[in-house]
């Protein structure tokens, strides 16, 4: 009689503590609500439905709770290809059906994950779908875009497999033609050309501050020189990318076609990537403008891949900035991270970083591609200069074409004698150039500053490039002179 008692009332302490759960009295808050679920994994999520009733309840209700999904570390969302192509064999075990087809083999585990959600009515919650890195065919974006119960807004594909662009780029298009329904697509944001954020990972228990006495002492000794220095390198290497980091944005290259796709989603869809504003493309408010000359190829469009300021000469560009606040919301590429509390591309537009430069430089960037920087971009200082003030050299220039210039001074002047009095001018004096087989183009204060010419061989040798080396020396030259001692001794 006894142990059914303690038994009873056990199971009454039980009951009475699941009903009034701190956590669940914690979480019954919305706004802690909201604020705290975007940044627990899916795991987590779920274990804490099966943690208690009143926690399921609480969790199910709110449609918001599974807004922000992010599968790119479930286990059950990775896909295994070890030793599938091994004569088949595997294959045909693997084939339980004859007629499975190539997507439903790749997509496989993120469409038995996509079932499991509907089932439980959670997946017409999320609104923000990140991707990364997994096993991702063009016919389960096609099912995500074109699915009236989906309502995905900001989908992430950044270093995805087994992804057919081609096929991609169709959907897109289809989703975002004309003749679509009202209200469609409910996909309002792709990143897909740019990198997958990192991971964000715990410091190891080996360089966790011990919990004694001693640390705040020591922390209040070095706080002022530690945060200067937090914050200097928040500055230089933290911030957005197009806005802050300037240089080569998207490093994978951009396959044929994305620039016609980009530009018929335009008003629908925003990209991570955005078309070049340089005066080749017709794109461009100074195309047929500003002089073009070069040997570089004109196309009617292409994604821009890399960000530069203004030019190093007039601070300015001819087709203008690419300014938030300013320039029309198409033409604003979304940013990474991806935002765990909105799903609005609004708030995925909008740079966050900080970094030294004025506010106005800090929402301001020049968009352009490869062929539009050519021979005009340092990669040692991301310097560069405008087609209005700097001429790419032809190649009859670089051969040393001798022309003559006339000046106010020789007016009137027969042509003979003005070419007499008028020194002879080299046109095609480069500003970039490459000197070193490892270096990108440099410009010339660049150059000046890495490359050198050894006093003993005379060979010219890099400082960067060429271990070993010094300012006078290359090393070559050093194991002359070693050798040269070795003999004498």
């Amino acid at each position: 009689m006894a142990l059914e008692a303690l038994d009873q009332n056990t199971r009454a302490l039980s009951g009475s503590s699941e009903s009034s759960s701190p956590l669940a009295d914690f979480l019954s808050n919305t706004l802690v609500l909201r604020q705290t679920v975007p940044y627990l994994p899916i795991s987590a999520l779920l274990n804490l439905t099966a943690a208690s009733k009143q926690l399921r309840d609480l969790l199910y209700s709110d449609p918001d709770v599974f807004r922000h999904l992010d599968l790119t570390h479930v286990k059950a969302a990775q896909f295994e290809v070890a030793g599938v192509d091994r004569g088949g064999e595997v294959w045909r075990n693997v084939q339980l059906d004859e007629y499975l087809t190539e997507d439903d083999f790749y997509s496989g585990p993120l469409r038995g994950i996509f079932s499991s959600l509907q089932r439980q009515h959670l997946f017409q919650g999320v609104q923000t779908l990140c991707l990364d890195g997994l096993s991702v065919t063009a016919e389960l974006v096609h099912d995500i875009l074109v699915d009236p119960q989906s309502a995905v807004r900001i989908l992430s594909l950044r270093e995805t497999k087994h992804l057919n662009h081609r096929k991609l780029m169709q959907s897109l298009r289809y989703a975002c033609r004309r003749s679509r329904p009202e209200d469609t697509p409910r996909l309002k944001g792709l990143y897909l050309f740019s990198k997958r954020d990192a991971p964000v990972l715990a410091a190891p228990l080996s360089q966790q501050a011990p919990a004694t006495a001693n640390v705040g002492a020591n922390w209040n000794h070095k706080s002022a020189h530690a945060l200067k220095e937090a914050i200097d390198k928040d500055d230089e290497e933290g911030g957005d990318d197009w806005y802050h980091k300037k240089g080569r944005v998207i490093s994978k290259p951009v396959g044929a076609g994305w620039a016609e796709t980009v530009l018929d989603c335009r008003g629908s869809i925003l990209f991570d990537a955005v078309l070049c504003t340089g005066p080749r493309h017709r794109n461009s408010p100074a195309f047929a403008t500003a002089p073009i000359t070069g040997d570089t190829p004109t196309h009617p469009w292409s994604v821009a891949t890399y960000s530069v300021g203004g030019c190093a000469s007039c601070g300015a560009a001819p087709e203008g900035f690419t300014t938030y606040g300013e320039s029309p919301a198409e033409e604003l590429p979304l940013l990474a991270p991806l935002a765990t509390d909105s799903s609005n591309v609004r708030a995925a537009t909008r740079p966050q970083g900080r970094s030294k430069a004025s506010p106005k430089q800090q929402q301001q960037f020049v968009p352009r591609c490869e062929d539009c920087i050519r021979e005009r971009y340092c990669f040692a200082c991301d310097q560069w200069w405008c087609e209005a003030c700097y001429q790419v050299p032809g190649k009859e220039e670089l051969m040393g074409v001798q022309v003559v210039a006339l000046d106010d001074e020789t007016n009137g002047l027969a042509a003979h004698e003005a070419a007499a009095l008028e020194k002879p001018k080299v046109k095609g004096q480069r500003k970039i150039k490459k000197d070193c087989w490892e270096c990108e183009n440099n410009c010339m204060e660049c150059i000046a500053s890495t490359q050198r010419h050894c006093k003993r061989c005379g060979g010219g040798y890099c400082l960067i490039h060429h271990e070993g080396s010094t300012m006078t020396l290359c090393d070559f030259g050093i194991g002359m002179f070693d050798e040269f001692t070795e003999l004498d001794e």
